[in-house]
């Protein structure tokens, strides 16, 4: 593909703040890298995706909210993760983490274990897991 060829579609995907790199020959003959917002065919493929995780985040929030599940499971599903691997991450088997998104097991958790999941997920303490405040990320 010549660097004339590169897509140029411009959905604006994720509100411009992502671009691929397609590799192209420029009129010297060499390869060079070409930045490209995508075209169509991706970028409906990728916002039909980012969409349904954006459903699977609000389903897990209001999983939460009415305490079906505890707030591992909204950071697990926030962050694109499933069992096996928030298992991986925090170093636990993956029975415990499945066992630890039951409300009534994660009201007993110690802090060493709540610390696991803070670093894992990135967040600034136990107490985001512990005062869990769903209106934070609605």
């Amino acid at each position: 593909m010549k660097v004339s060829e590169v897509p140029k579609d411009d959905a604006n995907v994720m509100e411009g703040k992502t671009s691929f790199v397609q590799y192209a020959v420029d009129e010297n003959g060499n390869y060079v890298q070409e930045k490209s917002p995508g075209f169509q065919p991706a970028n409906v493929a990728l916002e039909q995706a980012w969409d349904e995780v954006k459903e699977k985040i609000s389903e897990a929030l209001e999983m939460v909210e009415s305490g079906k599940k505890s707030p591992i499971y909204f950071f697990m599903v926030k962050e694109i993760m499933d069992v096996k691997l928030l298992a991986e991450y925090t170093g636990l088997m993956r029975w415990r983490v499945a066992r630890h998104m039951k409300p009534k097991i994660f009201a007993r958790l110690k802090p060493a274990i709540l610390q696991k999941y803070a670093e894992t997920f990135r967040l600034k303490s136990i107490e985001d897991l512990t005062n869990f405040d769903a209106g934070k990320w609605k």
